[in-house]
């Protein structure tokens, strides 16, 4: 069987799985630094081998840009290591497929959220549809300011809030080599904002 390995570090929250035939045989929710340890476990408490690997679906924003730069680096290796294909798939896209029929939200910093487009957007600027489900840690972040628009945001711990890896390795297409697979910047980081 080849495996999928899943991972996203756009977000303060890294999620990584392991993926077979559709299975998932492992996740993780942990930190962008300890990724690859996360990597290692996944594989280990499978009972596979790095060579069972035949591909990786990665999380490629938007988000932190540290956060990409990170997860698209250790796709590189990785890529170049086992000899595999790779896929990038929106961490929009990811949250969606995780909560069918909400709108997925993540927090931009700088008062700004990143949506569906995607683009980012002061959350007072979000078209809020009444009775619509709100998940991200943008929604979280600003739930009351959502709530009172008539959003519905769930729990803070509602795991619909997470980008969850699984859901990368179902949506991801197009394999091909991991030099290609480009990071999704819906603006520029903060260190060129402020050296501009």
């Amino acid at each position: 069987m080849r495996l999928i390995l899943a991972f996203d570090t756009a977000t303060d929250r890294a999620t990584s799985a392991l993926v077979g035939d559709g299975e998932v045989l492992g996740e993780r929710v942990s930190r962008a630094s300890t990724l690859l340890a996360d990597i290692d476990a996944l594989v280990r408490q499978a009972g596979a081998h790095p060579r069972d690997v035949g591909g990786l679906a990665i999380g490629i924003g938007p988000g932190s840009f540290t956060g990409i730069r990170i997860g698209l680096a250790a796709a590189r290796g990785l890529a170049l290591a086992l000899d595999v294909p790779a896929a990038g798939v929106s961490t929009l896209d990811a949250l969606a497929a995780g909560a069918p029929g909400a709108m997925a939200v993540i927090d931009a910093k700088r008062q700004e959220v990143f949506v569906a487009g995607p683009r980012a957007v002061a959350p007072t600027e979000l078209e809020v549809e009444r009775g619509t489900t709100y998940v991200g840690d943008g929604a979280i972040r600003y739930r009351d300011l959502l709530e009172s628009e008539g959003a519905v945001v769930p729990p803070d711990d509602d795991e619909r809030h997470l980008p969850r890896a699984r859901f990368h390795a179902a949506l991801a297409a197009d394999y091909g080599p991991a030099e290609r697979v480009e990071p999704l910047y819906v603006r520029l980081p903060d260190a060129a904002q402020a050296a501009g």
